[in-house]
């Protein structure tokens, strides 16, 4: 095993001088589940509203960060000739001129959002404020990653064309980050009617890069620039299995960004001084993951190079019991991953975590994809593509050969269209190069060079 690993760790060091892939190779079964996920967007979302549900076929409210990748998805399913670009333009137009119809409003029920955010769930029978949740910047910062990408992708002169991007302008004009950002260095994580705004704001290394660029962006109500050097003061440079990068422990939060915005060859000042781009960090962070699911020092069942992946999804249940000779804890929904810092594994794996990563680093994950596919069939491979995740360390009586998750979820489901169609083409990505605001907001944030520096000022 020692061996194994010191060749995996070789190995993942020489490919981290580069800062972009040598090769790429297509494989069928790529195809096959971007189709399967596009229509786990189509078949759940309600097509009049657009509101697309947090997970299924449990029922649940539905999730705005959800909606921001289904907002993403119609397009690509029209490009991959699943729907047609009418279809795709009706289900685009419908959502926005919902999102705009939603009441907003200080009062703790009965709105949607307050201030141009929305809260994290909204209950399916009226589409307001579910379970007391809170308004959620992080959701609200997806769901405009979405509605921009819908404003510059429908570019036509049409009638419909030109009322998505008003729509789009208008739900993203409205949004106020100056007020999450007063009093503070940073944007607050959340407000909620009854206590205000939450102690805490966002920073270091995580899935919340995307918000902070658009909220820089923003013509109306921008957040103050100055933000971003809160947010990288916390960052975490580390070397983790013989890899030097900012550390996060959930893969998630190195690729909900890298959904929209193509970080390849532009860099902030904290990168231009490591000599690496957000890309090439996302890169290292995909290959530890598959390095340490190799040496698998905690003995989970199944932990191989070619079945790993960690971050944020449903677990079997919250226990503690001893299986395979361990007493071990396991956990229901919670953020999962390994880095320098900060660990949480209980050996429950996410095949979103490996397909999301496509674009970073294709060779390793196209193989996580082709052996979970393989290894675990239908338990893990039915209707919309992978479910949720699994955990073959989870035996009891019930699960004798492990848990396996009935449901999809939304915000898993999404990266793995956007990113298998950015894998293909890059076509999110250049979508996205053309936005007024997205370019804006990485110029304040101080990145420079690479395609950013053939675009406006």
């Amino acid at each position: 095993m020692k061996t194994c690993l010191s060749l995996l760790v070789l190995a993942g060091m020489a490919a981290s001088s580069c800062a972009q892939p040598v090769t790429r190779s297509w494989d069928p079964l790529l195809d096959t589940l971007q189709t399967r996920t596009i229509r786990w967007f189509l078949e759940t979302s309600d097509p009049a509203t657009g509101m697309t549900p947090d997970r299924s076929p449990t029922p649940s409210p539905a999730s705005i960060a959800a909606i921001g990748f289904a907002l993403t998805s119609y397009p690509i399913a029209a490009e991959r000739g699943i729907i047609t670009r009418a279809e795709a333009l009706l289900r685009v137009r419908n959502t926005l001129r919902h999102l705009l119809s939603l009441p907003q409003g200080a009062q703790s029920q009965g709105v949607a959002g307050y201030r141009g955010f929305f809260y994290h769930w909204l209950r399916l029978s009226d589409n307001t404020r579910e379970w007391n949740c809170e308004l959620s910047t992080i959701d609200t910062g997806l769901l405009m990653a979405g509605v921009l990408f819908a404003q510059s992708y429908y570019n036509g002169p049409a009638a419909a064309e030109r009322e998505i991007r008003e729509m789009a302008d208008s739900l993203y004009r409205r949004v106020d980050w100056i007020w999450l950002s007063e009093g503070r260095a940073g944007l607050a994580y959340a407000w909620y009617p009854e206590r205000g705004m939450s102690k805490d704001s966002w920073f270091g290394y995580n899935e919340a890069m995307v918000m902070y660029i658009l909220a820089f962006g923003s013509p109306t109500h921008p957040a103050p620039p100055e933000g971003w050097r809160h947010w990288i003061s916390r960052y975490v440079w580390g070397n983790f299995y013989g890899l030097d990068f900012v550390n996060f422990g959930p893969l998630f939060g190195h690729q909900y960004s890298h959904c929209w915005i193509d970080f390849r060859g532009i860099a902030d000042a904290y990168m231009r001084e490591k000599g690496i781009d957000y890309f090439e960090n996302s890169r290292r962070a995909t290959v530890s993951h598959r390095l340490y699911a190799a040496h698998n020092p905690r003995s989970f069942a199944d932990y191989a190079d070619t079945v790993w992946g960690l971050t944020a999804c449903d677990g079997p249940r919250d226990t503690t019991f001893t299986v395979m000779g361990r007493e071990r804890t396991f956990q229901t929904y919670a953020a999962r991953g390994v880095s320098v810092d900060w660990s949480f594994d209980d050996g429950t794996i996410a095949p979103t975590a490996a397909v999301s990563s496509l674009p970073f680093a294709p060779g390793i994950c196209l193989q996580a994809v082709r052996a979970l596919r393989t290894k675990y069939g239908s338990a893990v491979w039915r209707q919309y593509g992978f479910v949720d995740a699994f955990n073959p360390t989870y035996r009891t009586s019930a699960t004798p050969s492990g848990w396996f998750d009935p449901d999809y979820v939304g915000i898993d489901q999404g990266p793995i269209v956007l990113m298998i169609e950015n894998y293909r083409n890059g076509r999110v990505w250049e979508v996205l190069k053309k936005n007024p605001y997205v370019i804006t907001g990485l110029k304040k944030a101080g990145f420079a060079g690479g395609w950013l520096e053939h675009t406006p000022p």
